[in-house]
């Protein structure tokens, strides 16, 4: 049957709107879903190691008897490491290395400087203690999640690193345990869902309570992080996946097809979306997708995605191209162009940014070295992706000179005085001659 892929143009008179229902997604929590969060979370808090294991013999079918029955040993982390064949060790390997690489660039230290009267301002760059690091299971596993979150931790300087992976049925996977091992985790517990998060954020008398928790998850793993947040950090709650690709005819069709593909075959909800000015393009890249599909192990998740929230859109121009793209925002933006480069910084906002033909989106979720972990939901237009500054704090510096407070008294006390806040000013003013 013929992919039924939505075409839409930027000349008709009711693109607007379309474009609108074309983005809209629906991000607000199923009751149900919500309810069961809340519950799972408030008995966490209560019952702590006890309700922890309750839910995963529930949820995940394991018979532990207890929370040290669901935690790794740093021995079975270096075993799965050592027992990966030879090829997928080194892949991990380099993975791992270009990614500390490129966060090592981010690293942030303090600075301060004194005023003419004595005056110390400053800012004082420290880590987090420790982070909980949510590494998803079950349907599908993630080594790749476990090395984007995990090294930016610890190139951060962070204390302790602590993972929770959900293994249904007791099935382990190698991959993941090497990648913990390879990024430095301190401890593993295979542990998921709404619980695992309630463990992190509350603590109990097994896993240690930590400062921020980072990582995806499903429905209840993401209502969990917002519930939680406040009581720690969270990173972000994510929305579906997203790749936007503008292009203008010179990229081989079936190289955007996939690409198109890549994001699709996450799950049902994901967003793919080519814009290009060139209706040739549009039909070449149609055709291949008609011819690819077939191909593909996930066909049918691929074939939701793009039916339900995937799209080929003709615009007038690059420039045109360009502007849509800042305002959909998108997580993944490939400029599929021969002149890629000169675009670049007409790009106001996006997660990541892939120029040219060359630059696949599966190799920014793998191995390039900028982080995987992105904006979603047009969230670009106000947040980054993970990086090292999200693991570590800053601390401003004030120590005022006998002098200096002569003139900031006056002034503060004039200040507070203006809002009423007569200890304020008071406070400021003791301090005068």
């Amino acid at each position: 049957m013929p992919i039924q892929l939505k075409r839409l143009c930027s000349r008709q008179a009711d693109f607007g709107a379309q474009l609108d229902a074309l983005l809209a997604f629906e991000g607000a929590q199923d009751a149900s879903i919500e309810n069961t969060v809340v519950e799972i979370l408030a008995d966490v808090k209560r019952r702590g190691d006890a309700a922890v294991v309750e839910y995963t013999r529930r949820f995940d079918r394991l018979q532990a008897p207890d929370m040290a029955a669901l935690e790794l040993s740093p021995a079975e982390l270096a075993a799965a490491l050592q027992g990966l064949p030879t090829e997928r060790r080194q892949a991990l390997e380099e993975a791992a290395a270009r990614i500390r690489r490129f966060h090592e660039k981010q690293t942030q230290t303090g600075w301060r400087y004194t005023e003419a009267d004595g005056t110390l301002l400053g800012q004082m760059v420290t880590p987090l203690d420790r982070v909980g690091v949510y590494v998803p299971g079950g349907k599908a596993a993630y080594p790749s999640s476990v090395l984007m979150n995990v090294i930016p931790a610890r190139v951060a300087g962070v204390g302790e690193v602590i993972m929770v992976v959900p293994t249904p049925g007791g099935e382990k996977n190698p991959l993941v345990l090497a990648a913990a091992a390879l990024a430095g985790v301190d401890r593993v517990f295979t542990i998921g869902g709404a619980q695992a998060v309630a463990a992190l954020a509350y603590g109990t008398r097994s896993v240690p309570q930590v400062d921020k928790i980072v990582g995806p998850g499903n429905a209840y793993v993401a209502c969990a992080k917002r519930r939680v947040f406040g009581v720690v950090g969270i990173d972000m709650v994510a929305g579906p996946s997203e790749i936007l690709v503008l292009a203008d005819g010179s990229a081989d069709p079936d190289w955007v097809a996939m690409d198109l593909f890549s994001q699709a075959e996450h799950d049902e909800l994901a967003q793919s979306i080519l814009v290009s000015p060139n209706a040739a393009c549009i039909d070449a890249v149609a055709s291949s997708i008609e011819k690819l599909l077939p191909g593909m192990p996930r066909r049918e998740v691929i074939r939701t995605a793009l039916e339900n929230r995937g799209a080929l859109i003709e615009v007038r121009d690059l420039d045109e191209a360009i502007a849509l793209a800042n305002r959909i925002a998108p997580e993944h933006l490939e400029l599929a162009m021969t002149e890629a480069d000169a675009w670049v910084e007409k790009i106001h906002h996006a997660g990541a940014i892939f120029i040219g033909a060359y630059t696949s989106e599966a190799l920014g979720d793998y191995c390039a070295g900028p982080n995987h972990v992105l904006p979603t939901s047009g969230s670009a237009r106000f947040s980054s992706p993970l990086g090292v500054y999200d693991f570590q704090k800053r601390t401003s510096l004030i120590r005022v000179s006998q002098a200096g407070a002569q003139h900031l008294g006056r002034v503060a006390g004039i200040l507070a005085d203006g809002e009423g806040l007569p200890a304020h000013a008071c406070s400021a003013r003791y301090r005068l001659k």
